[in-house]
This record gives structure tokens, sequence and C-alpha cells, in this order.
């Protein structure tokens, strides 16, 4: 029993330090703008940082300086590759939750500097739960299966309920790609 304490203890200690390393205030950024660059850099630099954080672009607009994603489902702990789970408490929020997130990069010019902004929606999906009468069928509030082995098979009335509740935006997020962006663009 001391084993599985101390193993727990393990693995969830990552998290916990990751949300107590830095006490420093986050600032959110709303916009970086650079100059002696091109619109059309900025925009192929959105892309490729967008592409690193393991985004699909669905539409890149050269003319219009507008770049939109697909929904990507949030980054669990184990996946250190990808970038889209930005802090502890989305870390965290992505491995309790089903949590998709998509961005939307603006790219223009302003006042004789290219300016870029970012924009992420977070989005929870919410799955109704059967009715089940007794502790021991736990394992059946979601779908069907049991003990040793789980389905993920939903009733129809499940696929009715299922819904993908809006959470706002992700400033966090948001400013991790600002600054990507204005890292790749300017060559640092």
């Amino acid at each position: 029993m001391n084993v599985l304490k101390l193993l727990f203890i393990v693995s969830i200690a990552p998290v916990i330090l990751a949300g107590c390393a830095d006490n420093k205030q986050f600032e959110p950024v709303e916009e970086v703008c650079l100059s002696d660059i091109a619109e059309s850099e900025a925009m192929q630099a959105a892309e490729e940082v967008l592409g690193q954080m393991q985004f699909s672009i669905v539409k890149s607009d050269t003319e219009s300086g507008v770049i939109m994603t697909r929904p990507i489902r949030g980054a669990q702990l184990f996946e250190i590759w990808r970038g889209d789970s930005v802090g502890g408490f989305n870390t965290a929020e992505a491995n309790l939750h089903t949590i998709r997130r998509s961005a939307e990069v603006k790219v223009g010019e302003e006042g004789g500097q290219v300016c870029i902004r970012c924009e992420v929606r977070t989005q929870r999906l919410n799955m109704p739960q059967k009715a089940e009468g007794s502790r021991s069928q736990a394992f059946k509030l979601f779908s069907e299966g049991n003990s040793r082995l789980q389905k993920l098979t939903l009733g129809p009335e499940q696929k009715q309920g299922m819904v993908w509740v809006d959470l706002g935006g992700d400033k966090v997020l948001s400013t991790a790609i600002l600054k990507r962006i204005e890292k790749k663009a300017t060559g640092l």
C-alpha cells in the first residue's frame, strides 16, 4: 500500500510543482507589433508556430490577414511535445476533462508596423451520465462495458445530450502563441 502512495505522490508532484514554480504575476499580451517585417512574413511565422503546437490550420488568408485552426483536444500531462496546454491549471484541466481549443490569429498593419493578435477559444465536453443504482455499477455511468474492459458506447439519449460548453478565451495560451510568433518572426 505504501508503494501505491509513493507512486501517486511522484506522479502528481510535477503538476503541483508546475503550478508553483513561477510566482511572478501573469501579464496577458493582447497584441504584438513588429517593425521591419512584412505581413506575409508574419503570416508565415504564425502558420509555422501553430503547426509546431499541433494545431491544424483550416483557413489561412494572406489578403485578409486571418489564420483559423480546427479545434484540437487538450494535451495530456504525458504529451510533452504538445504546446496547447500552457500552465499548471490548463494541464490539470485537460487531464480531468475533455477540453478542446481553437486559435484565430489576425495580422494587419497599424501605424507602419505589423501587428499580430491571437484569440484562443476553449470548450469542454459535457456528456450526460446514465442512472445507475449502486456503487458497484459506477463504471457504467457514462458508457457500456464491465469492470475489466471499458467501452465508450453512448446511448441515443446521451448522444443527443452531449454538447461542447464554451469556457471563453484562454489568455495564457494566446500570450504563449504571440510570444512564439514574435520570436519566430524576429529570428531570436
